[in-house]
This record gives C-alpha cells, sequence and structure tokens, in this order.
C-alpha cells in the first residue's frame, strides 16, 4: 500500500512538468505542442488556426505535431493565455487586444475608431511602436507575437433596432474581460455586462444581455444574429488575428522549424485578411437571408463620444499617454 501511495505522489508531481514543456516525443528531434482557440468552429479564426497546424506539420515533415483545442475547450481567452504563459499550451490564436491584460497599450486595438482602415492597422503593426509593445510582451511574459493582421469590422448585434446613438443608451451590452472594450461602452452610454464569447448566444436568448458586437464573420458563426436580428454596421473596431508561441518553446527548437512556424504564421494569417475582407459583405447577405436586418447608421456621433473621451483613458492610464495620437499620425 506504501508503495502505492508513493507512486501516485510521484505522478502528481510529474504531471504538472510534463504539461509545462512542449513534449520532445516519440523519437529525438520531433516535437509535440498544444494549441489553444476560442472563436465558434468553422469561424474565420478557427479555419486559421487549423491552416496554420496543417502547414507547420506538412512544412516540418512531421517532426511538429500540434494538437488543437478549439472552441474554449481549455477555457476562456485570458484562461488561454496564462496556460501559455505557464506553458501548459505553447501556441494560441485570436485578436491582440486580449494582451491588454498584460501590456497595458495593447489597450489602443480596442478603442473605437482609432483606425481608419485596414491599411493604417496594419502600418501600425508592422511600425517601431507596436514591436516595442510587442518586445515587452515577449521579455516579460515569455510569449511571442509570430505574426499579426487587421481582419474585419466589428458590428452591433441587438435585440431591438439601433438607427442611433440615443437607441443604446441604458442597454444591457455584453463586453468581453477587456477594459478597453467596458470603457467604450460605458462612453457610449450602455450598461456593459460581461459575459464571454461562448455564453453569448444564451445571454442573449435568457435576456442577460440586450446586445452584443464582434467581428462579422466570428459572429456569424456564433448565431448572434438568431436571437438578436437587428445587425447595425457601426463598424466601430477592426478586429484583428495573430499566432502566438511561448517563447521558450520557440526557443527551443531548431533554427529551421522556427521558420517554418514564422512562415506558417505569416502565411495563415494572411489568409485571415485576406478572407475576411472578401467575407464582409457575404456574410451579412447570409445573414439577411436567415431573417436579419442589416441597418446603417450616422456613426459620427459614436466617434465623437469615443473622441472625447480618449484624454480621460489616458489619465487612467488604460495606455501610454501620447499613443493615441502616434497612431492617428500613421499614414
Amino acid at each position: 500500500m506504501r508503495r502505492i501511495h508513493i507512486l501516485l505522489w510521484g505522478i502528481l508531481f510529474l504531471l504538472p512538468l510534463f504539461l509545462s514543456v512542449p513534449v520532445e516525443s516519440w523519437a529525438k528531434g520531433k516535437f509535440s505542442f498544444r494549441f489553444g482557440g476560442s472563436d465558434s468552429i468553422g469561424s474565420l479564426l478557427d479555419r486559421q488556426n487549423r491552416l496554420f497546424i496543417d502547414f507547420v506539420e506538412k512544412k516540418s515533415d512531421g517532426r511538429i505535431k500540434i494538437k488543437f483545442f478549439p472552441a474554449d475547450q481549455l477555457g476562456g481567452d485570458i484562461a488561454q493565455i496564462e496556460q501559455m504563459v505557464a506553458n501548459s499550451i505553447q501556441l494560441y490564436g485570436d485578436v491582440l487586444v486580449w494582451y491588454a491584460n498584460w501590456v497595458r497599450d495593447f489597450s489602443i486595438f480596442g478603442w473605437g475608431f482609432t483606425f481608419r482602415d485596414n491599411d493604417h492597422l496594419q502600418k501600425f503593426i508592422e511600425s517601431p511602436i507596436c514591436w516595442e509593445m510587442c518586445e515587452e510582451f515577449r521579455k516579460r511574459f515569455g510569449l511571442r507575437i509570430l505574426a499579426a493582421v487587421p481582419t474585419q469590422p466589428r458590428i452591433l448585434f441587438s435585440k431591438k433596432p439601433v438607427f442611433g446613438i440615443e437607441d443604446i443608451q441604458g442597454i444591457k451590452m455584453r463586453v468581453p474581460e477587456i477594459e478597453t472594450y467596458l470603457r467604450v461602452w460605458e462612453a457610449l452610454g450602455t450598461r456593459p455586462t460581461r459575459v464571454t464569447w461562448a455564453e453569448v448566444y444564451l445571454a442573449l436568448r435568457q435576456g442577460v444581455i440586450e446586445a452584443c458586437e464582434g467581428p462579422v464573420s466570428a459572429a456569424y458563426a456564433a448565431k448572434f444574429h438568431e436571437p438578436a436580428p437587428y445587425v447595425t454596421r457601426t463598424d466601430h473596431l477592426i478586429s484583428t488575428a495573430h499566432v502566438t508561441m511561448n517563447d521558450k518553446a520557440f526557443q527551443g527548437l531548431p533554427e529551421d522549424l522556427q521558420r517554418v512556424l514564422i512562415e506558417a504564421a505569416k502565411e495563415t494569417v494572411k489568409f485571415s485578411r485576406d478572407e475576411g475582407e472578401r467575407l464582409t459583405n457575404e456574410v451579412t447577405k447570409k445573414m439577411v437571408a436567415e431573417g436579419a436586418r442589416i441597418i446603417w447608421t450616422n456613426t459620427n456621433p459614436f466617434r465623437k463620444r469615443l473622441d472625447a473621451a480618449v484624454k480621460k483613458m489616458e489619465e487612467k492610464g488604460l495606455w501610454s499617454k501620447g499613443l493615441y495620437e502616434k497612431v492617428q499620425q500613421i499614414k
């Protein structure tokens, strides 16, 4: 009996060690990683992540194997990022603004109407300013962003029609666990309620929330237009796509496999941008065919309300002072 107890304690002690490192698995020089995703199966980001895995496994000639856990199987985004920091998962693909919970300047990705269009956002992602943010993230938390791009506008879904800013005053608005989103929708006059992405559909059905927002394709895949059939093209944010890897796991690979991962990330996020731009109008038409009503609204009142709050947000420390103005100066 004593031997059994010792064996059990040994297993419990060693298990976290096996989960916290990439596994040099069935033969020397071969690696096995875990990849977390949060978007609905079939969504744009879900497809991107699966393409990345296929690309890596083929281009590495089978030297890298990746097990994918989609649709919040490993918990919400924050939980998955924490697991990536701990190296219990090595890869994660979603939107950049989640990293604001670790490095505050990533909040700029979540402030409404900050970026004029996809090209403006891409220039910022490729700028020295964003590179410094990414390096701070890597050095402090051990996470390396392999590649990132802009994708689609985020739009509003509601149970009642929204023709203008006056129609959202006081409504229960879903926000994720990102402070910038909370501040945006407070500034616009709603009552923000934190709900995870996987729970939004049910929360709309049950009346826990009255409205939500999201990237066009991801929201369509999650079927938000069913319980919230009024779809308003606020286009208040431009969403992003990225692939990130635990830096210790990355550095532990031979240089040729590092190149494979970087190439795969660049190719697959490019797919997300190209496919996202192509699908935006196509997906909104699908929503209409399935009973949704598309509303085009004057976004100037939304924009003015948020522009007026920028100084206050900088004073609160939501991002570094002057960062918003530096973004605006990018041409």
